[in-house]
């Protein structure tokens, strides 16, 4: 009998090339969900991104759960999550660095006006136009100073805007001023021209964006979610920006994902949408990744990412 441990990968089938090359040669076997075989009682680790209710309680002899984002709510989620199992978020520095560049890129296509240059190439009319607001005068919100919160305020605050960040606890971070908890949130959105969403979702922060936040953010605000679709309300924002108090938005996730064909936020003028790819995990890093907290655990070391069931990141 085979003493190596077993690690169930729990993604489409499909996926399946993207990732069982980059497992060979691990000192453990890998099994695939919904093609493999298996015995619920020999699976050591899982690594999955949204498992399916009830899987992973029936897999008892589980040491640890791996997710493949940094977000674990989809795990959370599960009425029947075992939580006795240790869970670990999955950290990468050019994932972190990566959603920083979308922020970032998303930030400045709306403070330069970049769209309405785009339309008037388009008529191939000279459209010439000073900015309306100093990048010194424009206040950058961040809503949730983690790892990847805390690198997109350093690199806004480098382009030399005004940076602040929201979250449970205070923080210190270069460049960044720190707003915490509930009696300081209505003062952190009062100074927000962008509000930016990169909190965990959490009980406590599931449709955090909504009509009560919009209204505190000053007229002409402009909000980008590329934490969770969950903490928005999508009708809220559609409200906010037809009634003219947002000036716009950028989503790169929704409530329901792939969003239908038939959802407004597809269509209306004031809203980029993009399918949920500001920060794409890549296999191979996450194989190595892997590898290596899978070394760690069977060495009896805790995982340094694993996850505060009580916070619920």
């Amino acid at each position: 009998m085979s003493t190596r441990p077993t690690l169930l990968l729990v993604v489409p089938v499909a996926w399946a090339p993207l990732w069982m090359p980059w497992f060979e040669g691990a000192p453990f076997d890998v099994l695939l969900h919904d093609l493999d075989a298996y015995d619920p009682k020999a699976i050591d680790y899982t690594l999955s991104f949204r498992p399916p209710f009830g899987l992973l309680k029936s897999l008892t002899n589980l040491k640890t759960i791996f997710s493949l984002g940094a977000g674990v709510d989809a795990f959370l989620a599960d009425p029947e999550f075992p939580k006795s199992v240790p869970l670990v978020r999955f950290v990468d520095p050019q994932l972190s660095t990566e959603m920083a560049q979308y922020v970032v890129m998303h930030v400045l296509l709306q403070h330069r006006h970049q769209r309405d240059f785009d339309a008037a190439q388009a008529m191939a009319k000279w459209a010439q136009r000073m900015l309306p607001r100093k990048t010194a005068d424009t206040r950058i919100g961040i809503l949730g100073l983690g790892e990847i919160g805390t690198v997109a305020g350093e690199r806004l605050s480098a382009l030399g805007f005004p940076v602040h960040g929201w979250s449970r606890t205070r923080k210190t971070a270069p460049g960044i001023q720190s707003f915490a908890g509930e009696s300081e949130f209505a003062s952190f959105l009062g100074q927000s021209d962008f509000l930016i969403c990169l909190l965990p979702l959490t009980k406590e922060t599931r449709g955090i964006l909504n009509a009560k936040t919009f209204a505190m953010l000053p007229e002409g605000a402009y909000v980008i979610n590329v934490a969770r679709g969950g903490h928005l309300v999508e009708p809220d924002l559609i409200a906010a920006l037809d009634s003219g108090h947002l000036g716009g938005a950028t989503l790169d996730v929704f409530q329901t994902e792939p969003l239908p064909g038939d959802n407004p936020l597809w269509r209306h003028p004031k809203i980029v949408a993009t399918p949920h790819i500001a920060a794409i995990s890549d296999p191979r890093v996450t194989a190595n990744y892997i590898i290596d907290s899978i070394a760690l655990v069977e060495r009896g070391e805790r995982h340094p990412n694993t996850v505060d069931m009580g916070k619920g990141y």
